[in-house]
């Protein structure tokens, strides 16, 4: 008991889990060994998850993922199939090291153990909460609290890494050591291995190591990746804008990122804006140099209708000194990514000759490229961003809405004008220049927008974003240059030919920053850097073709995921793959560098079908093994994977390394890979290249299925709220299998999905419920019905397992797990208990209750392996393993039976509202004295009346919608045809087409629907089994249900079966039977 709350049936699991584990550690049951051949289809299923980082505790980001992967990979498993499912662990990259460089400085500030103050600075580069199933923040072991300490509460909520490491329960004197970044990698990869044995994974442990070059194994095995893509041509070094920490003094990649990933490089032109001397007060220090205001514009061919520049009044900026004669007036953050572009007199170090805010700079007199206006001035707008572009802004009002309604507001407003100082002369003889024809607005484009959208002011926000988005898409794609050189020519071709332009005569330079805000590990906001590093080619056109051919033959299991690979190809380009801070594996032909860890993570599927062989099932590759590191060669790693020669070379034995390659050729192409869908933007579209670069076609990958982020409660998951689990929470919480449980129940699609906690509560519940039931039916076996099936109960539940039976099998082979779990286990037992109150004094069928039993445990065993396991094992006395126990055989679904039982339960339903509504009928007319049949609730007959067959008018609405649909498409013919076709009836012939028609048009609006919903069946006259033969064998289920002592089946066309409704025949006149809907009427006997 916690808190007064009992925890025995989750407690009961948990012994089950550890019984369960214990079965199949014994006999190795999840080892995987290749065939001595190639697999036929289907033989074999080789899965695999991309290897978490091991800066922490698993999450249940990282179970929702994995458990897409373990469920497909038991369903296999169950079929028989031989299934491959190993697990690594990546420690390359940043955020170790961070964290370790992190602990360092905070011992060596606050001493060891830290005191660290109460009221702090913000701490720079806390782990962000995680956001995805495989990169994270690390997860505390021990629940997190939605409280902070003192010192977090005054830093933005941001914890010291000390204090992150106590939240892991570590005492001082261990968290010490992990200033160390080995200790991380001899930490957390074995307790990750614990959490997803208690899990239940069922992983082939042996295959299990770590990256870096701490592992001499994988350390060789990227080497010779390395190398491999060098030779190809696929690795080139060059001078590349790319986003940059300039704390860590690298690129920061995806992964090297707290926040932004995805982020890529914007560039602008930069346009020198010279401002005219005699200079002002404020910038008097600066005569003799060149002085500019820099404007990033994205439209460099709209320099020549310049009326003025934009700056903010209350906007800081500075003076910077970019060479010895040169100076650029823009904002700090513009010069700091400028001067890791090779634009500040210091290189990485801007230098700030003065310090301005936007008020300085009204006014100013500025000569600016392109302009057909001499002199225009610097002039205030309130709306300018200052952390995007240089926070200057160039003013072209013929083709920019925004710069129009601000230039339209300074010259109608003389108080605002005057409130920033502005003279009339900077502002009122500048009109609009036209520079550019746009197709319906003419040479005015933002004037005309402007005009047609009732733009008043330049605060309508919203207005403005849509004026803007007409223009500058219609002036890019279809507009004409009217003015300058390549006057007549598109903008799409004049654009990219005037920026080079100004470039090339010094009056524009590149510039560029990332898109948005991307903050590194290490805590710092990164700049776009130019760097000459190594990328990898991807984008180039011939290898892109591969990546294409191999993408189009995957199965991606959602339009969605197939949509975002499309959009990735796309844009995906050079790929900056080196980093001279953090840890990995160096490349091997210029190891000031080490390979990044999107880069070192693209083909070591392929590493896992021979890690036990070279490892030894050691998880750091520091064991005893009959192959050293140094002999893994790279004509070894070619004869292995890539289609090699023999190593005759090697002294290697011939028979490890030809079973090192019967692995391979047996396990590769892996089947599926499952992932969060944020890496479909780099590590799998990643992955698909170098696959197609080194590998042979046969052994590219067949399926990639990606999964959204997990919610837990519909709540975004947070430590900082407290709404936060490690898998070693949830499993200690709730057990391993109502975990499992409640992941597969979250969702299957590519959006977010919601782990419940009353979810896993309920299935702690309803698993050991399960169990009682069955242990109590096998108690009073003796007493269950035996022989064959004979009851129409017992005919409907055995097709109710087939249908579960097939239906689970569709929905695991197509990775929908939550729609295996409905169709396998709710649905199942919502017909088992149907059976169960069918059967009524008979009592089930003996050998209907095993089947049952049986089927139930093979379906829920990809879900929950170690209640099926115990199922099996302790309560059916089966042999073997229940994971290995083979998918259920099952007859073909008998859909008719189905219906005719679906139908047999509605119409229980319907009898029953109308008995409620005829005794309550009765009792009201009875108050009003009305002569009426008195009616009880006991002592009653039932006379159910049916009409198995569409006549008279509606037989005739069937018949025309019958000819009028087509069943290929699930599509009618227009309404007026049906209407033409219903006017030259029989039924119209015989009576006004008026009444008609408003009598048939709603019930062929309901079968129209009905068709389209369900297909032509639902067309036809009578329903595909006997409705008085389906009722008339369930008398006695009708008799219970609805507490009646007698029940007559009648036909509704029969006139001696009317009369026995006698007075009460109204209501069947007023609700006549039709197919499918009995009419019933009650009787006091």
């Amino acid at each position: 008991m916690e808190g007064g709350k009992s925890f025995v049936r989750r407690d009961r699991l948990l012994e089950i889990e550890a019984k369960a584990r214990t079965w199949w550690e014994e006999k190795d049951v999840f080892r995987a060994e290749a065939g001595e051949k190639r697999p036929e289809p289907g033989e074999k299923f080789f899965g695999n998850f991309p290897y978490p980082y091991m800066n922490g505790f698993l999450h249940l980001g990282h179970a929702f993922s994995v458990s897409k992967l373990e469920f497909a990979a038991a369903f296999h498993r169950l079929r028989g199939a031989n299934v491959l499912l190993p697990f690594g662990f990546h420690c390359t990259g940043m955020p170790i090291k961070a964290s370790a460089d992190k602990l360092a400085r905070e011992v060596k500030q606050f001493g060891d153990p830290p005191v660290f103050p109460t009221e702090v600075e913000e701490q720079p580069g806390e782990e962000p909460e995680p956001e995805d199933p495989n990169e994270g923040a690390p997860a505390s072991a021990v629940k997190f609290k939605g409280k902070k300490s003192k010192a977090a509460s005054k830093s933005s909520g941001q914890m010291y890494q000390w204090e992150i490491m106590q939240s892991f329960g570590l005492s001082d004197s261990e968290i010490s050591k992990f200033q160390n970044p080995s200790n991380w990698l001899s930490f957390f990869p074995p307790l990750a291995m614990e959490d997803l044995k208690a899990f239940g994974l069922g992983c082939d442990w042996r295959r299990s190591f770590i990256t870096t070059d701490m592992n001499p194994y994988y350390d060789n095995f990227i080497k010779w990746q390395m190398k491999k893509l060098k030779a190809m041509g696929k690795i080139v070094k060059d001078v590349r804008y790319t986003i940059y920490s300039p704390l860590d003094g690298q690129p920061c990649a995806d992964h090297d990122r707290a926040s932004g990933e995805g982020v890529l490089p914007q560039d602008y032109t930069l346009i020198k804006m010279e401002v005219v001397s005699p200079y002002p007060p404020k910038l008097s220090s600066l005569e003799g140099k060149k002085v500019y205001l820099g404007a990033g514009t994205l439209r460099p061919e709209t320099m020549f209708g310049q009326t003025n520049a934009w700056v903010l009044p209350d906007g800081k900026y500075g003076a910077f000194e970019i060479n010895d004669e040169e100076v650029l007036i823009i904002t700090h953050r513009a010069a700091l990514n400028l001067a890791y572009q090779n634009f500040s007199k210091v290189p990485e170090k801007p230098t700030c000759l003065v310090e301005l805010t936007g008020y300085d700079l009204i006014g100013l007199p500025l000569k600016s490229p392109l302009s057909f206006n001499e002199i225009i001035y610097a002039l205030p707008m309130l709306s300018i961003l200052t952390d995007k572009a240089t926070g200057i802004v160039t003013s072209v009002p013929s083709d920019s809405p925004d710069d129009y309604m601000a230039l339209h507001d300074l010259k109608s407003k003389p108080a605002f004008r005057a409130k920033y100082g502005v003279k009339d002369e900077w502002v009122m003889p500048f009109e609009i220049i036209p520079i550019i024809d746009v197709p319906e607005y003419g040479d005015r484009s933002a004037e005309k927008v402007c005009n047609d959208l009732k733009i008043k002011s330049q605060n309508e926000k919203e207005k403005l974003a849509e004026a803007k988005r007409l223009t500058y898409m219609r002036g890019f794609y279809e507009g004409t240059m009217l003015v300058g050189e390549f006057s007549g020519r598109k903008v799409t071709e004049a654009k990219p030919l005037i920026r080079s332009k100004l470039i090339e005569i010094g009056q524009a330079i590149v510039y560029s920053e990332p898109e948005k805000r991307v903050m590194s590990r290490s805590g710092d906001e990164c700049v776009v850097a130019l760097t000459d590093q190594w990328y990898i080619i991807y984008g180039e056109p011939e290898w892109k073709k591969l990546a294409e051919d191999c993408f189009s033959n995957m199965n991606l299991y959602s339009d969605e995921t197939r949509n975002g690979f499309v959009k990735t190809l796309g844009w995906l380009n050079q790929w900056a793959c080196s980093r001279s801070f953090g840890l990995g594996t160096r490349f091997p032909w210029d190891e000031e560098f080490l390979v990044e860890s999107l880069s070192d993570s693209t083909i070591y599927m392929a590493y896992y079908t021979v890690a036990h062989i070279l490892q030894n099932g050691d998880l750091y590759g520091s064991g005893s093994s009959s192959v050293k590191p140094e002999q893994m060669t790279d004509e070894v790693w070619d004869f292995l994977f890539t289609g090699g020669p023999y190593p005759s070379s090697s002294d290697i034995p011939s028979s490890i390394l030809h079973k090192m390659k019967q692995e391979f050729e047996y396990w590769y192409p892996f089947d599926l890979r499952v992932s969060g869908k944020d890496l479909i933007q780099n590590h799998l579209t990643f992955c698909i290249y170098n696959h197609t670069a080194i590998m042979s076609k046969n052994h590219w990958p067949r399926g990639f299925r990606c999964n959204g982020h997990i919610m837990l409660n519909s709540e975004k998951m947070s430590k900082s709220t407290g709404n936060f689990r490690t898998l070693r929470q949830a499993i200690e919480e709730f057990s391993a299998d109502a975990t499992r449980f409640s992941l597969a129940d979250a969702g299957d699609g590519v959006d977010d999905a919601n782990f419940v906690f009353e979810t896993a509560n309920a299935a702690i519940l309803r698993l050991t419920k399960e169990l009682s039931w069955m242990e109590e039916v096998l108690e009073a076996e003796a007493s269950l019905r035996t022989g064959p099936l004979s009851t129409y109960a017992d005919k409907v539940f055995s097709n109710e397992i087939n249908i579960a039976v097939t239906l689970t099998e569709q929905h695991y082979g197509n990775c929908m797990f939550r729609e295996a779990l409905k169709t396998g286990f709710y649905d199942l037992q919502a017909a088992r208990d149907e059976y169960r109150f069918s059967c009524g004094a008979g009592g089930m069928n003996h050998d209907l209750v095993w089947r049952f039993m049986d089927v139930q445990t093979r379906l829920i065993t990809p879900i929950c392996p170690h209640y099926a396991e115990y199922v099996w094992r302790e309560i059916l006395k089966k042999n073997g393993f229940a994971v290995r126990a083979g998918w259920p055989t099952a007859d073909s679904p008998d859909l008719t039976l189905k219906a005719a039982n679906k139908y047999l339960q509605d119409s229980i339903v319907l009898m029953r509202k109308l008995l409620q509504k005829q005794i309550l009928g009765s009792k009201k007319a009875n108050k009003k004295g009305a002569p009426v049949t008195s009616l009880t609730e006991s002592n009653l007959k039932g006379l159910i009346y049916v009409n198995e067959q569409y006549d008279g008018w509606k037989e005739e609405c069937l018949k025309i919608l019958q000819s009028k649909f087509d069943s290929r498409n699930r599509s009618f013919a227009s309404d007026q045809e049906i209407l033409d076709e219903l006017k030259s009836s029989s039924v119209v012939q015989a009576t006004n087409f008026k009444q008609v028609q408003k009598l048939c048009m709603p019930f062929l609006r309901f079968k129209k629907d009905e068709a389209v919903a369900l297909g032509p069946q639902a067309l036809d006259l009578r329903l595909p089994f006997g409705e008085i033969e389906v009722l008339s064998e369930n008398l006695d289920l009708i008799k219970r249900q609805l507490g009646l002592e007698q029940v007559e089946i009648l036909s509704g066309t029969n006139p001696d079966a009317l009369a026995k409704a006698g007075s009460l025949v109204s209501l069947l006149n007023q609700n006549p039977p039709s197919p499918g809907n009995p009419t019933a009427i009650f009787l006091t006997i």
